[in-house]
């Protein structure tokens, strides 16, 4: 292909390009190109870079490589740039906005709390003091499928140190479907006028209780607490958080206030949106502890413990101060 017809081609898109740079130099509110072409950048920046690497391989004239050159350059400039944006804006998240929407929503996280954890403490006593009752949640042979998983005498239990580190990761993504399973059918049920959050945490938290209670009772605190008490940080928090959030989806639904139940609705969905984000991360950390730390037998019980203790810890205080503004003091 000649150079003027190659110019011709494909002016239309390099002028496009150049717009499409002065667009996104300018601030946001300033912008007048869609954010749809936006996302299309990297997609033209690199049929840009194609474009330039054609035209010194075929030696056209230096005027139009060093045109091509100066586009090349600039993409790569607004490509690092907004690429920074994201990483920043994931740090923000993390930071700042999940831990303040949280608190902005405490009174329901409270609800959630005793939704989940008033089951299992009960479900925990009653399986302690009559081990009969885990029947009641549980078949014969989950039982006993449990009770071979925690027993001391098992020498299979946990993570031996000769385990592959591809089974490791096996295992890991297994947790994560598992954990994030569980937390998004306890947001998404919310919008069954939030019965289905109600019934996931009820339900869930009866079940761990009775488990805890059942385990402790027949003297596997050993291999059982020192398991759950790491990870369960997390986890725990994590599927609380996942109820909260279905249960300001429902809100709306009963209690618009003001507004019409739609736009209720969509504001409360911004909320819990951002809170199951949240939450999923919380869970993708469960699941590689649960993979890689709490799964270990070589680690001493003590360690584990006091490491659990440093977990727990380390969240209350996370959701408690981070992003914290002078106007929530």
């Amino acid at each position: 292909m000649k150079q003027a017809q190659f110019e011709q081609k494909y002016q239309e898109r390099w002028q496009g390009f150049e717009r499409l740079i002065q667009d996104l130099e300018k601030r946001k509110n300033k912008r007048q190109i869609s954010t749809d072409n936006h996302y299309d950048f990297p997609k033209i920046y690199r049929d840009i870079c194609s474009h330039y690497a054609i035209a010194r391989q075929r030696y056209y004239s230096p005027v139009l490589i060093r045109r091509l050159h100066a586009l090349v350059l600039a993409g790569q400039v607004q490509l690092y740039r907004h690429q920074t944006i994201w990483l920043w804006k994931v740090f923000e998240f993390v930071l700042a906005t999940f831990p303040q929407m949280f608190r902005k929503h405490i009174k329901v996280f409270w609800l959630a709390t005793a939704l989940f954890y008033g089951p299992a403490v009960a479900m925990g006593l009653a399986c302690y003091m009559d081990s009969q009752y885990m029947y009641s949640v549980m078949d014969r042979w989950q039982v006993a499928e449990m009770e071979y998983m925690y027993d001391p005498e098992n020498k299979n239990i946990g993570r031996k140190e000769e385990r592959e580190a591809d089974t490791d990761f096996m295992m890991f993504g297994y947790y994560i479907f598992n954990n994030v399973s569980i937390g998004f059918r306890t947001f998404a049920s919310g919008i069954l006028l939030g019965i289905g959050t109600l019934f996931i945490l009820f339900y869930n938290g009866i079940v761990i209780g009775g488990v805890a209670g059942y385990l402790t009772q027949l003297g596997y605190t050993e291999t059982f607490w020192p398991f759950v008490s790491g990870h369960g940080s997390f986890e725990l928090t994590a599927i609380v958080i996942s109820g909260m959030a279905g249960l300001i989806l429902a809100r709306p639904i009963f209690a618009p206030g003001n507004m019409t139940r739609i736009n209720a609705l969509k504001r409360a969905a911004q909320d819990s949106i951002q809170l199951m984000i949240g939450a999923a991360l919380m869970l993708f950390i469960a699941a590689f502890i649960e993979a890689f730390w709490s799964s270990s037998t070589s680690v001493p019980i003590s360690v584990k413990l006091g490491v659990a203790a440093v977990l727990w810890a380390g969240v209350t205080l996370y959701l408690s101060l981070a992003g914290r503004t002078r106007s929530e003091h």
